[in-house]
């Protein structure tokens, strides 16, 4: 019985070791860092930007990699399945949370089959319109959806995408009748509201800037609890007078589930001092992302806090998978 247990204790200390090995050891191997969406877009430059930065920390390569489509639930997917050794990770964005309340036969589970290690940043999502529609303040594109329900339009990047949500969690805090124009991305959403045919959207702030500066869009609110350091002169949706309207972007760095905590901590540590790097830091001011500061532990329960938020709001709006 005695020569049993020892057996049994040595095994479980070498699977310890083993484990320990592991995690001092990473990474062994070049890492792949799975963006959700195309490249051009926010969360692919910003994960470059970072990833610059991040690699000569860790001394192995990062190699970003693209894999697009289903709202991002292709790259989550991926990534789920991958072995949880560290060397595959998942950029994504708030949309992350959204997938489970529109599609219940997911692969995945977005809390249990990922450990979120750390928020690459947060932009304000920004109310904007053509200035050729006269809409001067938020107030003005209410009154008019209001004197004629059904007649505004809004746009998205697709159905359950995070500048759906962010639309309606306006739509349904004014309590409008709207309606949605989805689109495959932001290029499109742009072209459309500058000539008009659109009557508004609500997307990321460093999308929006340049057409914003231009005076090509105009910017009647942000729904982020505080004005973006990017837009200091536009409200928040507080500010116009509407209630429960928030809903900022957030974008963040995931690794499978099963993965080694030191390993989950390790990259969270590397990744905030690649942040904090002065590069990193103006690159990311020019995209209209303010920092995030949160451990591992906190962007975890974020994560599922949103989930259940998301969930209350596909439930209100009515929303339904396209």
């Amino acid at each position: 019985m005695e020569r049993i247990l020892l057996l049994s204790l040595s095994t479980l200390g070498f699977a310890l070791l083993g484990i320990e090995a592991n995690a001092e050891s990473w990474p062994a191997k070049p890492i792949r860092a799975i963006v959700a969406f195309p490249a051009g877009g926010i969360v692919d430059v910003l994960t470059r930007v970072v990833c610059d930065q991040l690699s000569p920390r860790l001394h192995q390569p990062i190699i970003v990699e693209n894999r697009t489509g289903a709202g991002g639930n292709i790259a989550t997917a991926f990534v789920a399945k991958s072995d949880p050794d560290g060397h595959t990770l998942l950029a994504h964005s708030a949309a992350h949370t959204i997938a489970p309340s529109l599609q219940p036969n997911l692969s995945y589970d977005p809390a249990r089959d990922f450990s979120a290690v750390i928020p690459l940043g947060v932009t304000a999502n920004v109310l904007v319109v053509s200035p050729a529609r006269g809409f001067k303040t938020v107030r003005d594109l209410v009154a008019a959806a209001k004197a004629k329900p059904g007649s505004l339009t809004f746009a998205s990047a697709g159905v359950g995408s995070g500048t759906h949500l962010s639309a309606e969690r306006f739509r349904v805090s004014a309590g409008l009748e709207l309606i949605h124009i989805p689109f495959r991305g932001t290029p499109e959403m742009i072209t459309e509201v500058m000539a008009g045919r659109i009557d508004f959207f609500v997307g990321p702030a460093g999308i929006v800037l340049p057409q914003v500066q231009a005076g090509q869009l105009l910017a009647l609110a942000v729904n982020s609890p505080k004005r973006a350091a990017a837009l200091p002169n536009v409200p928040t949706m507080s500010e116009a007078g509407l209630v429960d309207a928030e809903y900022p972007n957030w974008f963040g760095l995931f690794l499978p589930g099963r993965t080694p905590r030191d390993i989950v901590s390790r990259l969270h540590d590397e990744t905030l001092k690649a942040l904090r790097e002065p590069t990193v830091e103006s690159k990311l001011a020019t995209l209209g992302v303010d920092p995030l500061v949160m451990t591992s532990a906190e962007f975890d329960e974020h994560v599922k806090a949103e989930i259940a938020m998301n969930a209350t709001l596909v439930k209100i709006a009515g929303i339904k998978p396209n």
